[in-house]
């Protein structure tokens, strides 16, 4: 049991929105990898023109610490023009309860 918590903590959520085009999620993805960061699970679709995208990610093998990696994706997010974040899975969850 108490490794299923160690494991959930170490996860977290990425969202990536904004106008379609080409190399989003190249350019996401590569920051992650880059940093060591595991995809455990990704969904993608398009809705009119505009590009939604959200991970599923496990930090524990990073090299860097979350302030540093939320940095990077959202400094490429401003450089395509789009809106990237991260959030730890508790407060992802916590902020999306119904």
């Amino acid at each position: 049991m108490k490794e299923n918590r160690d494991s959930k903590s170490t996860r977290a959520i990425v969202t990536v929105l904004g106008e379609d085009k080409i190399g989003i999620i190249a350019a996401v993805t590569n920051i992650l990898a880059n940093n060591k960061v595991n995809i455990l699970d990704i969904s993608q679709t398009i809705m009119q023109e505009f590009f939604t995208m959200i991970m599923v990610c496990d930090l524990a093998r990073s090299t860097v610490d979350f302030a540093a990696l939320s940095d990077q994706l959202d400094a490429k997010g401003k450089e395509m023009g789009l809106q990237v974040r991260i959030q730890h899975e508790d407060v992802f969850r916590f902020m999306h309860r119904i």
